[in-house]
């Protein structure tokens, strides 16, 4: 399997969720899992593998898109329509391509663990960030 194919227009947040705002610190697409950066104070795509270690624990998935220091919404927690295709029922996690998520099996060694949240069904996520600080 692959990221999840995400699309933009259709990420929702549902009524429990939980969003901060902020500013973007590179271009940000709408269902990409970001961080926020200690040094500039900017949300920044996560990445599984990155080698910077805030960028490997995501913070939220963005509400929507923003270009460099545009207004950011970053949501925390509750659920989302993700805009993307789910199987109910599973845990999807960062991926090591920057803003991606997909599925436990295609988390790789190297990889640090972030679990995102679960599916509740094929588009929705219900968003709990795990993130225990641990590589395969």
């Amino acid at each position: 399997m692959v990221d999840i194919v995400i699309t933009a227009a259709s990420v929702i947040a549902a009524s429990d969720a939980s969003n901060t705002s902020g500013t973007a610190g590179e271009t940000i697409t709408a269902g990409q899992p970001v961080y926020k950066s200690p040094t500039t104070k900017k949300y920044m795509k996560a990445d599984s593998n990155s080698g910077t270690a805030e960028a490997r624990r995501a913070e939220g998935i963005a509400l929507n898109g923003a270009s460099l220091n545009q207004p950011l919404v970053v949501q925390r927690s509750g659920d989302i329509t993700i805009g993307g295709t789910l199987v109910a029922g599973a845990a999807y996690f960062l991926s090591d391509t920057p803003g991606g998520i997909c599925p436990l099996a295609d988390v790789g060694t190297g990889e640090y663990i972030c679990q995102l949240g679960l599916a509740k069904s094929a588009s929705v996520l219900a968003i709990n960030i795990q993130y225990p600080g641990v590589a395969l």
